[in-house]
């Protein structure tokens, strides 16, 4: 069963049109063909390799694969990251 609170969050949410990224802190990503990622709403580095990056978010892990991968940019809200991307993968999320 749903906590009420977050019926009633929803419920705003789709009342006002906010925008539900912002209100319920969910991850949003901006894919740059296959060169770039930046992604708001995020927990912190889990890992990271040339090869591999992990990134927690509220709903769970992304994992971003490819090679020379780097992290250009992290801030406390938004985190960039660049070199060959091959795949985006979004663990379990159980949304």
């Amino acid at each position: 069963m749903k906590a009420p609170g977050k019926k009633v969050g929803k419920a705003l949410v789709e009342l006002l049109e906010l925008p539900r990224d912002i209100v319920f802190d969910l991850p949003r990503m901006v894919l740059s063909g296959n060169n770039q990622l930046i992604m708001e709403n995020h927990k912190g580095i889990i890992e990271y390799s040339p090869g591999k990056i992990r990134v927690n978010s509220r709903l769970g892990e992304v994992v971003i694969y490819g090679s020379g991968l780097s992290i250009v940019t992290i801030f406390p809200e938004e985190i960039t990251i660049a070199g060959r991307i091959s795949a985006v993968s979004f663990g379990d999320w159980g949304v």
